[in-house]
């Protein structure tokens, strides 16, 4: 099976300082929705996982979470193609969990659900911690230079065997062209 994580905002969606905190709020990034059109037309199984400490935090619920969930589902789908797994982790950094990246828990329970092999997994995120969360169990990691991609590719220190790309587009084109 060929799988793919993606982080979403700054991947999927434009991100903010403030947090993305509602449905109008969330607005696609040029050529995301189509570049998991191309994904799942190739066979891939597209799965999001997302740090969303907003809701830990108290800057918007559940529902609201949802509301944009359920917006970027259709427009995926709109557009050709399909998200099989929203994974959240709705933690703090002061909770400690085990689901909060760059630690592996979401990582892990999407390679438990989706019995794939760790080793080799794509994720394409735009921040260190992204990285650090598919690196730790042996998959790909893999840079976007949207949302927080250029400060993170300027502070150094990627995984070894990063990939960098421009955008979602360019990171899934490379995924279909070589997998």
């Amino acid at each position: 099976m060929k799988l793919v994580i993606l982080d979403r905002d700054g991947v999927i969606n434009q991100d903010r300082d403030d947090f993305v905190k509602s449905v109008d709020e969330w607005v696609a990034l040029p050529r995301s929705l189509e570049a998991i059109a191309n994904l799942t037309q190739d066979g891939w199984h597209v799965v999001v996982a997302t740090n969303q400490s907003g809701i830990g935090r108290g800057y918007f619920d559940m529902a609201a979470l949802n509301a944009m969930h359920e917006k970027m589902h259709r427009l995926v789908g709109q557009a050709g193609g399909r998200i099989d797994a929203i994974f959240i982790c709705p933690h703090t950094a002061n909770d400690k969990c085990g689901c909060r990246k760059p630690l592996p828990g979401m990582v892990h329970d999407i390679i438990e659900r989706f019995n794939v092999r760790a080793e080799g997994l794509p994720l394409v995120g735009d921040s260190l911690r992204d990285l650090e969360a598919v690196a730790a169990v042996g998959g790909q990691p893999i840079l976007v230079r949207t949302g927080k991609g250029e400060k993170t590719l300027a502070a150094g220190n990627l995984p070894e065997g990063t990939l960098v790309f421009d955008t979602l587009f360019d990171a899934a084109a490379h995924l279909i062209a070589t997998c």
